[in-house]
């Protein structure tokens, strides 16, 4: 492991970080060493997390983060990662309404612009930094059930991708983990489509923390929980028709659930 990716004594902001992926990733870093900001729109869970592996609570909306990265810089010092963690994931298709199309993009994209926005300067003068998003397999594939999710976190990974393209020489790293089902709240929310799709080798966010701080180790960009992912990935490239007339046919048999 290179030295840059040693997470011992780095500060490290977590946002989403009150329950599943986000509080697994905190637990994680501070288990290897890091200095951890919790941050959460539920302010019990975040101090509950915080209390729990000795971080500090930062309770807020990450969807604007500009009054959390300051509060967290005064803590840390510097933020050296930052876990673009939260997310949202309504439910809907092109009918979903206004309200859950700009919500998605608020928070699963447009959350991570402002961010980046706040760090770059920082960690370009430094010539390092790490971001982490939290984008999901469906960043890669889709999510049926859920275009308003599908699309923006598609967004959220041309984002990562963007970062990691325009910044790597300059000692910014960027990483976008993409993990299927996970045991989360989200996965009990995602309803009959998230059932029958993600249920099935769903993973603990545990697994999905580990697999990212292998990811970090190694310095990988795509960090993918579920390996399999990647034969998907390519057969989406590769073979596209393929590939949607077998999301169609699971789409079929959604409809007769």
């Amino acid at each position: 492991m290179s030295p840059a990716a040693d997470p011992a004594g780095r500060g490290v902001l977590v946002t989403g970080a009150g329950h599943g992926i986000g509080a697994a990733l905190a637990a994680a870093f501070a288990a290897a060493g890091a200095r951890v900001v919790v941050n959460d729109l539920d302010a019990e869970a975040a101090e509950a997390v915080a209390d729990s592996i000795g971080a500090y609570a930062l309770p807020g909306d990450a969807a604007d983060p500009t009054e959390l990265i300051a509060a967290a810089r005064a803590e840390l010092g510097a933020i050296d990662v930052y876990c673009a963690n939260a997310g949202v994931a309504p439910v809907g298709g092109a009918d979903a309404g206004p309200a859950a199309w700009a919500t998605a993009w608020d928070v699963n994209v447009m959350a991570h612009v402002r961010a980046a926005e706040l760090l770059l300067p920082d960690w370009l003068e430094r010539g390092e930094g790490r971001f982490v998003a939290t984008v999901s397999a469906a960043g890669l594939l889709t999510m049926l059930g859920s275009a308003p999710y599908a699309v923006s976190k598609h967004g959220a990974l041309a984002f990562a991708e963007w970062l990691a393209a325009t910044y790597r020489h300059r000692g910014v790293r960027v990483h976008a983990v993409c993990p299927q089902g996970v045991r989360t709240r989200m996965l009990d929310e995602a309803g009959t489509a998230g059932q029958l799709l993600l249920a099935d080798g769903a993973l603990e966010p545990s697994a999905v923390a580990d697999a990212v701080l292998r990811g970090i180790a190694e310095e990988r960009f795509l960090i993918l929980p579920h390996p399999e992912v990647a034969g998907y990935y390519a057969t989406r490239a590769t073979e596209p028709d393929r590939w949607l007339d077998g999301m169609n046919r699971l789409q079929q048999v959604l409809e007769k659930e």
